[in-house]
């Protein structure tokens, strides 16, 4: 089976927040309150309820001859071959799917975040208004992928910004356009080999770096995962690390008993039982 990926051609995005929609409506993601935060960006970071966003960049020291300042930027779960929160998971709610996505499965996690904690992107988030608080992040719509289907994301884009297929397509397709028009992009696909390749590749503007667009340039190509994994999370106190598995186990263990006294209740007032 191909692995697949997503190409996000960041100089075709118009920032329209299509893919943000689609995402929401897809999974069903309630819509947060929104806020006024001096930018464009609503939502200004990513949240549990919320799994892709579009970043509005504004440069205005940038040169007067280019033709835009207006810079969009999307954020997501980058979807690493080896992801390092698969790697640390306690509970094995995370999976690398043989299509590509890292699916998470929202009824085993327990919340400890030890995904966030491990994940370099710092992409999981934590759903701290929940009374049973899990983690969340984009699962690249593999209910869709696994049915043959494009992520809803990719489906909606306007311009084609976002774009679906197997990986080597996908890499071979950006390596072309940067031959085709060195001028305008920046000589590299974010996602390549960054920290042992990911599922979600981005080709950025050549007018300004990656740096300046957010990107982390500073993780190389090592796999963050297993040893590396666990020696990350060695750099976060162990009583941290201790209570936040405890809460966490406490969480799914009341998740668990809450259907059993759901149905005791139930039964004790059944109207036939008195």
């Amino acid at each position: 089976m191909s692995t697949y990926a997503m190409l996000n051609d960041l100089t075709k995005c118009i920032g329209c927040r299509a893919c943000q929609v689609a995402c929401k409506e897809w999974n069903e993601l309630e819509y947060g309150r929104t806020y006024f935060t001096n930018t464009r960006d609503n939502p200004p970071v990513l949240q549990a309820e919320t799994y892709t966003r579009i970043e509005h960049k504004y440069l205005p020291d940038v040169e007067e001859s280019l033709p835009q300042q207006w810079y969009y930027r999307r954020h997501m779960c980058h979807h690493c071959e080896t992801p390092s929160c698969v790697s640390v998971c306690p509970v094995n709610s995370l999976t690398k799917t043989d299509e590509g996505p890292v699916a998470h499965d929202a009824d085993v996690c327990i919340g400890c975040r030890m995904c966030q904690m491990a994940c370099p992107f710092g992409i999981p988030k934590h759903d701290a208004g929940s009374i049973i608080a899990t983690m969340h992040k984009c699962n690249l719509c593999y209910d869709r992928v696994n049915g043959g289907q494009e992520p809803a994301c990719s489906k909606a884009c306007l311009t084609d910004a976002i774009t679906w297929g197997p990986r080597e397509d996908r890499l071979d397709k950006a390596h072309y356009r940067i031959a085709m028009e060195p001028d305008r992009y920046q000589d590299q696909v974010y996602g390549e080999n960054v920290v042992g390749g990911t599922s979600v590749l981005f080709l950025s503007t050549n007018d300004i770096s990656l740096d300046e667009f957010g990107f982390r340039t500073d993780l190389g190509e090592q796999v963050y995962t297993g040893g590396y994994g666990w020696s990350v999370l060695s750099r976060i106190p162990g009583f941290a690390v201790a209570m936040g598995v405890v809460l966490g186990t406490i969480c799914f263990i009341t998740h668990r008993r809450m259907p059993f006294m759901a149905r005791k209740k139930e039964k004790t007032e059944s109207p036939a039982l008195r």
